[in-house]
């Protein structure tokens, strides 16, 4: 460790870091939001975004594929560092995520809240992540994204709250966001709630 290292840890500057596991089902919209907090080479100060989320991007995502696995991604804000794993959603890779749970600092959960028909699947999947022991013993935030919310049959966020029955969990911070991964609505709300509720 070097010596600009020691005394930032002793001036408390270095920033924390935190792990964080983005999961959902497939094609609920992981991907694009974990690329939209990526910071990017395109100055976007414009927009609704305080400081600390000014590199949010709100322009239109690139062309996404499925990701086969888990994908790794960090950024910063002003006082975190994140680390973030974007795991597959499908069914085949749904059994990695446990492998992760116990370094995990937060979970990012997102719905796609225009797919009623698989609703009752993602609730199996909380259920499932919830009840594990690596994750129930553990008292980590638990941030949703109530995704695409701009289509015209989206359920809002209250509705996938109570298909999801979120309000039995007990033990755990939580907080669900309405929000559009595309253009970044919703995303900004996410993280503040998460970054004031990650403990060590």
């Amino acid at each position: 460790m070097g010596l600009l290292d020691k005394l930032s840890g002793w001036l408390g500057l270095r920033k924390k870091e935190v792990n964080v596991l983005c999961l959902g089902l497939d094609n609920s919209g992981k991907t694009t939001i974990i690329n939209q907090l990526k910071p990017t080479n395109h100055s976007n100060h414009l927009g609704p975004f305080s400081e600390d989320w000014k590199h949010v991007s709100q322009t239109q995502a690139q062309e996404i594929v499925p990701t086969i696995g888990f994908n790794i991604e960090k950024f910063k804000s002003s006082s975190l560092s994140f680390t973030v794993f974007d795991m597959s959603g499908q069914s085949r890779y749904r059994n990695l995520w446990e492998h992760y749970y116990k370094e995990s600092h937060a979970i990012i959960f997102v719905i796609d809240s225009g797919d009623k028909l698989r609703m009752v699947v993602a609730k199996e999947e909380l259920d499932t992540l919830l009840n594990h022991e690596d994750i129930r013993s553990k008292r980590i935030p638990v941030l949703f994204f109530a995704n695409k919310i701009d289509l015209r049959d989206a359920m809002s966020s209250v509705k996938v709250s109570q298909m999801l029955c979120l309000e039995n969990i007990k033990d755990k911070p939580w907080h669900i966001c309405a929000s559009n991964a595309i253009k970044g609505e919703g995303l900004q709300e996410g993280l503040d709630w998460l970054q004031g509720n990650v403990s060590f």
